[in-house]
This record gives C-alpha cells, sequence and structure tokens, in this order.
C-alpha cells in the first residue's frame, strides 16, 4: 500500500514539473501580457526531441537536456519572431488566438512525424530507491527536484544580477517605458521566449521519463495544468507560479489517493475556478493591485459587413434544399448535414463572443449538456425525441448560464481561462458520474430522430431536418441581433464601462448572451446525439470548442450568414475533397492562424 509521504512526494515531483511549465507562461505573460497557450505544443516537442536523442541517438543524459533545451529555445525564438511579434499592435485577444493556431499546428506536426501511437522513453538512470520513513524517494525523484530548484535558482540570479534580466523586469513593469528608456523589448520577447520555451521542453522529457511514456496530445492537458499553476499563485508572478505548480502538484496527489485517476484533472480545474471566482489575482498578487484590463470589444475589427443581397439568400437556400434530390451522393449529404450541425454551433459562439464580446473556450460542454439532457430522457424516460431536443437545449442554456455566471466579473484573459476550465469540469463529471451519464462507456443505443411520430433513418430527411432547424434558429438570431436586446449586447461589447455608466446591467445581459447561445448549442448536441445513437464523455471535446472559435472568426464575428458560411468552410470543403483526416487538425490550426493575421474581420465582416 502506498504511504501518505510516497504521495507527497509524488505531488511535489509533478508540482516540480508543473513549475517549469508555470515559470515559462509567467515570464512570458510578464513581457508580452499573453497566456500562451502553445506552451504544451513546445513541451510535447522537447519530450519527442528527448525520445530520439535517448532512443536513436543513444546520448547520455546530459547531452540529451543540452539538445533539448537548444531545440525548444530555438522554436520558442521562431514561435516569438513570426507567430506573435507581426501581431504586436492587433488587439490583445488576437495573439491568444494566434497561440492556439499555434498549438494545433505543432500538435498535429509531431502526430504526423511520429504517429499518434504513444512511445516509451527509457530510463538512463539507476533504478534504485532510498526508504525514508514510511516511503521512499527514487534516483528519479532527487533528479526532477535536483533539476526544479536549479533552474528557479539559476532563473533567480539571471533576472536579478544581470543586464538582460533587468531589462526583462523593467519590461515586465511597463513596456512603454522600458521602451523610451532605450529597451529593446523585441529582445527581450525574444529571449523571455527562448528560456520559456527551454524549460517546458526540459519539462516535457522529464513527465516522459516519469512516467515512461510520451504521446503527441499530452500537451493540451499541460498547458491547462501550467496556466492553471499560474492562476493560482497570480499570472505573470514567477515564485507564485511555482508555489502554486506545488500546490497543485500535492492537491492532485492527495485527491488521487482518496478518489482515484479519474479525478485527477478534476481538482485542478475546481482549484481554477475557485481562485477566479475569489481572488483571480492569485494568492501571492498585491490586493492593491489593478484588475486586468477588459478584451471585450477589441478582437472585433472595425469593417463594414458584405450585406447579401435577398435573392441570392433565396437562390442559395433553394439550392441547399433541392440538393438532396439532385445528387446520389450520401457521404455528401452527412457531410452538410455536419456541417448544418457546427453552423448551429458557430450562430452560438458568434452570438456570445462576436456580439457580446465574451470569448469562450469552452463552448463543446455546451454541446454535451444538450447531448446528454436529450439522450438520457429519451433513452430512460421514453419522452418523444422532438421534445426532448427542445428540453437539451433548454438545459444547455439554464445550466450552461448558471455555470458560467461566476466567470461574468472578471475580465481580459480571465473570461477565456474561466470558461476553458469550466468546459473542463462539465466533461469530467460526465466521466466521474457513472450512475447518470454511464461514465466512460458513454450513452449507446440513443433512439433515432423522430418528427410528428415518424422516425428519420434516411440521410435526406435528416439533412433536411438539419437545415431547416438552423435556418429557422439563424433568422430568429437575425431579428435578435437587430432589437434592443442586440444593441446593448454589442454596447457590452464594445466598452463595458461606458455601458455600465448609462445603467446598463452587465451580468444579466451577458447571462442573455449565454442562454440564447447555451439554446442553440444545446439542440446542435441533443441532435448530435440522436443522429449518432452514442455519445460519451469525448465526443465533445475542447477541440470542437476552438473549431467553433474558428468558425465564427473565420465567416465575421457577429455575423449570422458568417457562421453559416464558416462553417460549410471549414466543415463541408474539407470533406468533400477527402482531405485526410490526420491533416485537417492541422489545416484548422493554419486557418486560425492566418485569419488572425490578415482577415480578423473575417470573410463576411464583423458586425
Amino acid at each position: 500500500m502506498t504511504s501518505w509521504f510516497d504521495h507527497a512526494i509524488n505531488g511535489l515531483i509533478i508540482g516540480n514539473i508543473y513549475a517549469l511549465l508555470a515559470v515559462g507562461l509567467a515570464l512570458i505573460f510578464g513581457v508580452s501580457r499573453l497566456i500562451n497557450f502553445a506552451h504544451g505544443s513546445v513541451y510535447v516537442v522537447g519530450a519527442y526531441v528527448g525520445w530520439v536523442a535517448v532512443s536513436v541517438l543513444h546520448t547520455p543524459f546530459p547531452v540529451t537536456l543540452i539538445l533539448v533545451v537548444a531545440f525548444t529555445a530555438g522554436l520558442g525564438i521562431l514561435i516569438e519572431r513570426f507567430g506573435i511579434r507581426p501581431l504586436a499592435d492587433a488587439p490583445r485577444i488576437a495573439p491568444l488566438l494566434a497561440t492556439i493556431g499555434l498549438s494545433f499546428v505543432l500538435d498535429q506536426s509531431v502526430q504526423i512525424l511520429f504517429s499518434p501511437d504513444p512511445r516509451s522513453v527509457p530510463m538512463q538512470l539507476p533504478n534504485w530507491r532510498i526508504a525514508i520513513g514510511g516511503g521512499s524517494v527514487g534516483v528519479l525523484d532527487l533528479l526532477i527536484g535536483g533539476i526544479g530548484i536549479t533552474a528557479a535558482a539559476a532563473l533567480f540570479a539571471f533576472l536579478k544580477l544581470t543586464k538582460w534580466g533587468w531589462a526583462v523586469r523593467a519590461t515586465a513593469l511597463d513596456r512603454d517605458a522600458a521602451r523610451a528608456m532605450g529597451v529593446d523589448v523585441d529582445n527581450v520577447n525574444r529571449i523571455v521566449f527562448a528560456i520559456a520555451s527551454a524549460l517546458g521542453g526540459v519539462g516535457g522529457v522529464l513527465v516522459g521519463m516519469y512516467y515512461n511514456v510520451i504521446t503527441p496530445t499530452m500537451g493540451f492537458e499541460a498547458t491547462l495544468k501550467g496556466i492553471v499553476a499560474e492562476v493560482v499563485g497570480g499570472v505573470g508572478n514567477v515564485p507564485g507560479a511555482i508555489v502554486g505548480s506545488l500546490l497543485l502538484g500535492v492537491i492532485e496527489s492527495y485527491g488521487v489517493a482518496l478518489l482515484g485517476t479519474s479525478y485527477r484533472n478534476l481538482f485542478a480545474f475546481i482549484l481554477l475556478i475557485v481562485i477566479l471566482v475569489l481572488r483571480p489575482n492569485g494568492l501571492f498578487a498585491s490586493r492593491r493591485q489593478l484588475p486586468p484590463e477588459p478584451m471585450t470589444g477589441t478582437f472585433v475589427a472595425p469593417s463594414r459587413p458584405v450585406r447579401l443581397p435577398v435573392p441570392l439568400l433565396a437562390a442559395a437556400t433553394a439550392f441547399f434544399i433541392a440538393l438532396p434530390v439532385r445528387i446520389d451522393s450520401g457521404y455528401l449529404i452527412q457531410t452538410l448535414t455536419n456541417a448544418w450541425l457546427y453552423a448551429l454551433l458557430g450562430l452560438s459562439i458568434t452570438l456570445v463572443a462576436g456580439t457580446s464580446g465574451q470569448v469562450s473556450l469552452g463552448h463543446a460542454a455546451l454541446l454535451a449538456i444538450g447531448g446528454y439532457t436529450s439522450a438520457l430522457l429519451a433513452s430512460n424516460l421514453g419522452w418523444p425525441v422532438w421534445l426532448t431536443l427542445l428540453l437539451g437545449g433548454f438545459a444547455a442554456a439554464g445550466l450552461g448560464t448558471l455555470l458560467v455566471s461566476p466567470a461574468f466579473r472578471l475580465r481580459g484573459h480571465y473570461v477565456s481561462i474561466a470558461t476553458l476550465g469550466i468546459g473542463e469540469i462539465v466533461a469530467l463529471v460526465i466521466l466521474n458520474w457513472e450512475s447518470v451519464t454511464r461514465g466512460p462507456i458513454g450513452v449507446a443505443g440513443i433512439p433515432p430522430l423522430s418528427l410528428f411520430g415518424y422516425e428519420l433513418y434516411d440521410t435526406n430527411a435528416i439533412y433536411w431536418f438539419a437545415f431547416a432547424l438552423m435556418a429557422a434558429l439563424a433568422l430568429l438570431q437575425v431579428r435578435l441581433l437587430g432589437s434592443h436586446l442586440g444593441r446593448t449586447l454589442r454596447a457590452v461589447r464594445d466598452d463595458d464601462v461606458a455601458a455600465r455608466s448609462f445603467g446598463i446591467g452587465l451580468n444579466r445581459y451577458k447571462g442573455l448572451a449565454f442562454a440564447f447561445g447555451g439554446f442553440f448549442a444545446g439542440i446542435s448536441g441533443a441532435f448530435t446525439a440522436h443522429m449518432y445513437s452514442f455519445i460519451n464523455h469525448e465526443t465533445f471535446n475542447t477541440q470542437i470548442s476552438v473549431l467553433a472559435l474558428t468558425i465564427a472568426i473565420l465567416g465575421g464575428m457577429g455575423n449570422v450568414g458568417g457562421a453559416i458560411l464558416g462553417a460549410l468552410a471549414l466543415i463541408g470543403l474539407p470533406e468533400v475533397f477527402r482531405v485526410a483526416a490526420e491533416y485537417r487538425i492541422l489545416l484548422y490550426g493554419i486557418a486560425l492562424l492566418l485569419l488572425v493575421r490578415f482577415r480578423p474581420q473575417g470573410l463576411l465582416g464583423t458586425v
């Protein structure tokens, strides 16, 4: 039986690895005011560089570390130069979205080069342990602890005793003042990205050795853990990031000992939400620290939206209605059905992010709530599917708004982080609440779609049903945006301080935006569950949330027609032209990067 001492040691060791990630994130935020979602991808690259060095080149451990540090530091410099610096004068949400696109590109590139299969990392250290009391400490435990302490000491010396360290601290305090005093802030950014990426790469190697396995998909979870640790300690606070990482590691270790491994991530995200609600500046931030600046409205690029002529819209509608009759291709019709469902999700996110300015990265949770509500009501209680579809939409609207409501008081990057955390909590609750959701096995045998008592098995009938739902809800959203409510939501987006001064209740209108958006997403999730007759906790993952945001950006934030066009472009075209599935996420990442850089207003312009 594992002792509590062993759990404490395990928590501290994992906390050391989290610290390598969180310190890098804190450094980058300090000088760039940016949450770097590509940081976990650099961690994955470092892990695979280490695997190549050990398994292919057979290098000793010190040489392996040097190769990893050099490669990942160079990668960090490239990310800063070509991914972040061109967006220096862009709205502050643009670099954040660019890092999400970069993470997609890096993760998928690793998967293409090395395959999705896990890789075993050979141990290069002696396998002996020192008995201490009722537990023991291994050589690898001591090595990870030593590297963590050494990295912290070296970083402290760099920041306190070197000229470039002083420049980093000056830039973190006031970027414009540092530039005015002759500091080369571009070079500071380059140095910080190199240091942060090298720390992340070392963390990837160490975690591969500790668990004896690496995968191309482990970067996203690592990014989330680093962000949680950073937020707990205080965003941009390096000592706070270290303490937050150790605290997170110990909480996770003891939580797993009490409840099991499936609850590991749940503790992290609950801790994140508690900190964001009670002390959003972190445990170690000064109480006098200014609140973060809002990002609402700062991504919606000023542009004149493209007004599509009514005859063109009518012709397009007639074309898509008649398409199943004219073309005998079940694959094409199924692909377009998926596009209409993603268009519903795009309508949801473009209302929440584009019209009200709340950039949500956890929108897949609304799909899951709607899907599970409808599936369980139809399967367990035998209710008619048309009714459960509506109830799925209302459940996503009500429960989703309730879950997100603590984030209404947040500003800046914290809104995106909070919605991301809430989305992960919903997925983990679904995984662990086996008595209701059936846990990891999911819900199978979900009744098929039906309308007025007639079950819809035919691909064409399902296509028309999805198209009709999408068209009806799109018209409803057009009506909403032209109303007083739509104008008020845009006022909140453009300047929430001015909106509040005119007596607008910000939380109330943010809640209304999430409620309408949640209803649309819930309907889409419920429809998907009945169409495929199966759903589990992985059906709607965070990649879908990012894809939904990409759809909205591609079409034009706040633009109803743009959301539909974006869904057709990102969902329909890759399927129609049979782009290999392994390249699809890579294409999404590249599309997001290009949009943020060259066409932030979208194809049809922002509204």
